[in-house]
């Protein structure tokens, strides 16, 4: 008995008819997916080059030479104190005098202007070796209750700082508790000399970041005091030394606005200040600086910028002059642009 295999051959279902499958994967022709369509494909020639770091110069030394003349023009004051405000039976024991509540922290300072000073004059204190940017630190603080009564009771988030005695804090959190508290009073020729510390806060802080129904509630009453205490009878939209400190800084070494002297000072003049070194730098080898300073359209004093400015410029100057000279000593000649692959027209498509 014999069998036939089945034919592969005629019919509609043979397998012989079948036309060949394309690949799949293989893109159609296009001039978007063979990188064909218009672009800008610049040749460096010398000249183009030369150009280029010769109008970079032209555009930042100048910059450069005027960022720097605002910078010099700036009238600064700074004073260190940490040091000087211990009393000389504390020398070495420094720590035991600022944790000490008994002792006094009133310190004398003596500033000299250099240069007349034109209103108004920010006053600053500086803190080194203080990092406001830990991560710890930084989440330490509950915004839904700084910004709304409604939500005094939510401490999230302020972990250690959250409670004490059993009720909730407010504000909360390790940045509040740490509140700057040195305070300082200035005298010119046994005058008093006012600072204003309004207005010193961004608007949006006030307005948006801080109720103005939000009462301090429970501040500092813990163990351990950190800073300053806050008026429980303003709310804390109107503390502005709260929202200034509030605003971390992102570097170890910073300085936040402590008010403004809305009134000139002539060269040579002497100011008298007392201070009170409340806060505590020791423990962690920190340093607290005094800054008086003017402005200018560029801001405070700062020769980075300029410096930063010029020092591109004479780069991009010197590079300019290095290659005029290579290319005027020793030229080389340049090939046909027309023979690269962008020039040429697309073959067999």
């Amino acid at each position: 008995m014999s069998s036939s295999a089945p034919s592969t051959s005629g019919g509609n279902g043979s397998a012989d008819s079948a036309p060949p499958r394309r690949n799949s994967k293989r893109p159609n022709y296009s001039r978007f997916t063979q990188q064909e369509l218009p672009a800008c494909k610049p040749i460096l020639t010398p000249q183009w080059v030369i150009s280029a770091f010769m109008l970079i110069s032209v555009i930042f030394i100048p910059i450069g030479v005027a960022s720097l003349l605002a910078s010099r023009d700036v009238v600064e004051i700074v004073d260190r104190y940490e040091t000087d405000c211990i009393p000389a039976n504390y020398t070495g024991d420094e720590l035991s005098f600022i944790q000490d509540p008994s002792s006094n922290k009133t310190c004398s300072r003596t500033l000299t202007v250099p240069k007349h000073m034109k209103q108004p004059i920010y006053v600053y204190y500086q803190l080194d070796n203080f990092y406001q940017n830990h991560r710890r630190y930084v989440k330490s603080r509950n915004d839904k209750q700084l910004r709304s009564a409604d939500n005094a009771n939510s401490t999230s988030g302020c972990d250690p700082e959250d409670r004490a005695n059993g009720s909730p804090i407010v504000p909360c959190g390790l940045i509040a508790w740490s509140l700057f508290n040195d305070t300082y009073n200035f005298s010119l020729n046994n005058e008093a000399l006012t600072v204003n510390t309004s207005g010193i806060s961004w608007k949006s802080d006030r307005d948006k970041k801080f109720g103005d129904n939000v009462y301090p509630r429970n501040f500092q009453n813990g163990t351990l005091i950190g800073g300053k205490r806050l008026d429980p009878s303003r709310p804390l939209s109107e503390q502005e030394d709260l929202i200034v400190w509030m605003r971390t800084a992102a570097l170890p070494t910073f300085r936040k606005l402590y008010g403004k002297i809305e009134v000139d000072l002539e060269a040579n003049s002497t100011i008298s200040v007392t201070l009170e070194n409340n806060y505590n730098t020791y423990s962690f080898g920190g340093k607290k600086k005094l800054v008086l300073s003017t402005t200018r359209w560029l801001g405070g004093k700062n020769d980075f910028l300029g410096i930063a400015y010029l020092t591109v410029g004479g780069l991009c100057f010197f590079l300019a002059m290095a290659f005029i000279v290579v290319y005027l000593v020793k030229p080389r000649q340049l090939g046909d642009p027309s023979y690269l692959s962008w020039n040429r027209s697309p073959s067999g498509h």
